[in-house]
């Protein structure tokens, strides 16, 4: 996981998470801090991990199942999925896009191939809506991301827009 150590050590990455701190100071709702960006990446991972065991991965074929299961590329993805959260609270912009342009100088600083950046960004730039056009590991991101909410637990649940569609809503999963 030196790669991942890495991730975690680059300034700019850092930056990113001090910049969403700051935003989110004030925010009710879930925030996207480190603590919900290493849910997410273990989260996808044990996803991964249980789609392989289910012959998932597999029906993608061969080769996705060799870029998608290396550890270290579903922690990048999971680590790096909101790092431009900031950027869309200050010009509306999608952070899911912001992040996948932002994303690759990061895990060129980590030592991450142009294979593994390429299924990396792709799956930050899918992580909102992770439907059947997305790549596989877009899909696992963004099941991930919405699985590790503890919505059963949240103050906030009674305003949240999304608390219907949550799987969490009524019970931790993961």
């Amino acid at each position: 996981m030196y790669r991942v150590d890495r991730i975690l050590k680059d300034s700019w990455y850092k930056k990113c998470l001090a910049q969403n701190a700051a935003l989110e100071e004030q925010r009710r709702f879930c925030r996207h801090d480190l603590q919900h960006m290493l849910d997410v990446a273990r989260i996808a991972y044990m996803l991964v991990l249980e789609g392989l065991s289910n012959g998932e991965a597999a029906a993608a074929g061969e080769g996705a199942v060799k870029t998608i299961t290396g550890k270290e590329v579903v922690y990048a993805a999971g680590l790096l999925h909101d790092m431009a959260r900031w950027k869309e609270y200050e010009t509306g912009e999608d952070h899911a896009v912001a992040g996948s342009l932002m994303a690759g100088s990061v895990l060129e600083r980590a030592g991450y191939d142009a294979a593994e950046k390429e299924i990396i960004i792709t799956a930050i730039r899918e992580h909102r809506s992770g439907g059947r056009e997305a790549s596989p590991l877009g899909q696992y991101l963004c099941k991930a991301d919405d699985l590790s909410r503890p919505c059963n637990r949240c103050d906030a649940r009674s305003d949240c827009h999304k608390i219907h569609r949550m799987a969490t809503a009524n019970h931790l999963l993961y």
